[in-house]
């Protein structure tokens, strides 16, 4: 027994006796002390005392679990999606924006069908191929900008998403649950698909300006031919005729 079960035995066995020198008769020298009986009440009564405390801890375990449940339900105060929302709608639309030939396939089909053709025929005229060329020139130039444009908007995209990222490592570092852990930490990893989103869309703006150079050096090629050809045949379809140069 401790020495707070055993003070505590002690107070509850002095209330006993003085209840019952209190209940006595007047004839105090006819009290009988049954030591079996006391022992038994004291017995009890220490039962008892031990009931309660083991109530109180109960209580006490049951509210500091609720405590932690209210903080491992409790939500992370900062929020990044919206800027990152903003952020990539800032990417597609630079995307969005490309000039001449959009990221479609149909427009691309159409414009290569039009523009780029794999062979010519003699109702193309000699307008016709010089426009077509010049258009490819401007394909190619307009390419480049657009693929600067989306590099240039990425770029700009670095300082929000080191702002961002610092936040969410403060806010997963002073988390105080596990909610707000597991939010600091998704959150994280939309912050990385932004990056991801960033990076694709300047890979795909290289790529598209560096296909269009290609293709137009490669329809050079095809119209140079043709243009040769023309000339090599200009002369075909003379007929000489006599001429009278004296009378």
């Amino acid at each position: 027994m401790t020495k707070h079960r055993f003070r505590t035995a002690l107070i509850i066995s002095a209330a006993i006796l003085v209840l019952a020198g209190i209940n006595a008769p007047a004839r105090a020298v006819d009290i009988v002390f049954d030591p079996t009986n006391f022992s038994q009440n004291v017995l009890t009564a220490a039962r008892s005392l031990q009931q309660i405390e083991n109530q109180i801890a109960s209580l006490q375990n049951q509210a500091q679990m609720l405590a932690n449940q209210g903080r491992n339900l409790t939500s992370l105060p900062y929020s990044a999606l919206p800027s990152i929302q903003q952020s990539i709608g800032q990417t597609q639309g630079l995307l969005g924006q490309a000039q001449h030939i959009p990221y479609s396939i149909p427009s691309i089909d159409q414009a290569f069908s039009q523009t780029y053709p794999q062979s010519f025929t003699g109702a193309t005229s000699s307008a016709q191929l010089l426009q077509q060329a010049q258009q490819r020139s401007q394909n190619s130039l307009a390419s480049f900008q657009d693929s600067l444009h989306v590099q240039a908007g990425a770029v700009g995209n670095l300082n929000s998403t080191q702002a961002q990222t610092t936040a969410l490592i403060d806010a997963s570092q002073g988390a105080v649950g596990v909610l707000q852990a597991t939010q600091a930490g998704n959150q994280l990893a939309a912050l990385q698909a932004k990056q991801l989103v960033d990076l694709t869309a300047v890979v795909a703006a290289q790529g598209r300006a560096q296909a269009l150079e290609q293709a137009r050096q490669a329809e050079g090629e095809v119209q140079a031919k043709e243009q040769l050809a023309r000339f090599l045949n200009y002369g075909q379809g003379y007929q000489p005729q006599p001429v009278q140069m004296f009378h």
